[in-house]
């Protein structure tokens, strides 16, 4: 069994175009994983003997046609199973596919002496845990017994480390349909420290994704706040809501609590961006009711907000610390 990952380079602002390069990965295989917000896995078990390409063959058509309908470039990686495509992936560029082979004596050269903390599932905490015994590197770790793995950590994950660190991946591509998202970014003029500023962004960006969703008579369940560093690192972090909303203030909340966790100190910050998952319509959806006097003057002054938008234009009224 061949699987590709293909990463699509979207920028915040395009990532509500994951469904429609999904169903252009559907072309090629009936089994295809989104994974929100930019990539996928593609299980090639029948495609290649269909259109009689290799896996190469196949991700070379893959990045044409998502470059020429959509204007988005891909990375892809293909090993034989998710867990070797996705580390594959971590070390390809665009425009070259890098390739696990399945034999076992290839699995183990591309392991040898990778970081622990490239396996997927391994955590910050896991990998800690690892070094300080000396198994720092994935050839290491598979040499080690399975109970001494089991000792440090738990008996689940130590069975499966045990199983990954010698190319075992008993994953298989499930597949389901691309949750619907929307999303909207703010690049700062220039590399930015001052929290307060963040935190203005944020509110500009919650306001903008309120609005859209009202305007679109929807309503998300979750935030992924997305933070771009002077040396073009990011962070992400996601936030499930308490129910599902629109309402700028709640979306605003959860921006400030993720920016909050993160204790940025004196960051350089290039920009951030948030993006509103799990889109559903606002009919079914429940709200409950909190009998608060400010939450209901929040929610009718928002309402005479979107009016005046529509009617003047997106800038008619914005909050009161955006004014400026």
């Amino acid at each position: 069994m061949t699987t590709l990952y293909v990463r699509f380079l979207l920028s915040p602002m395009y990532e509500a175009a994951l469904p429609q390069l999904i169903g252009l990965l559907g072309e090629f295989s009936p089994t295809v994983e989104a994974l929100p917000p930019d990539a996928a896995l593609v299980d090639l078990g029948g495609a290649v003997r269909y259109f009689g390409r290799d896996a190469v063959e196949l991700a070379a058509v893959i990045r044409v046609r998502a470059l020429a309908l959509y204007g988005v470039e891909c990375v892809i990686g293909a090993g034989p199973g998710p867990m070797l495509a996705r580390m594959a992936a971590r070390t390809a560029s665009p425009g070259v596919t890098r390739v696990v082979p399945g034999d076992p004596g290839a699995v183990a050269e591309f392991l040898a002496g990778q970081p622990v903390a490239a396996l997927p599932g391994v955590g910050a905490a896991t990998a800690r845990t690892l070094c300080e015994y000396g198994l720092d590197t994935l050839d290491r770790v598979a040499a080690a017994p399975q109970g001494t793995l089991q000792r440090l950590t738990t008996a689940r994950i130590g069975r499966e480390l045990h199983e990954k660190a010698r190319g075992v991946d008993r994953t298989r591509v499930t597949s389901n349909a691309a949750t619907r998202s929307t999303a909207a970014e703010r690049p700062f003029p220039r590399d930015e420290l001052d929290p307060y500023r963040h935190r203005r962004a944020l509110l500009s960006l919650a306001d903008e994704l309120g609005a859209r969703l009202r305007d679109g008579k929807q309503v998300c369940r979750s935030l992924t706040l997305t933070v771009r560093y002077a040396d073009r690192s990011t962070t992400t972090r996601s936030r499930t809501l308490p129910e599902p909303t629109g309402h700028t203030t709640a979306l605003s909340t959860a921006a400030y609590r993720m920016y909050e966790a993160l204790g940025l100190q004196r960051a350089r910050v290039r920009a951030l961006a948030l993006r509103a998952e799990g889109l559903r319509p606002v009919e079914g959806s429940a709200r409950q009711l909190t009998f608060d006097p400010a939450d209901e003057r929040a929610r009718a002054l928002e309402a005479v907000a979107d009016r005046a938008r529509a009617r003047f234009g997106p800038g008619a009224i914005v909050p009161g610390r955006l004014a400026a």
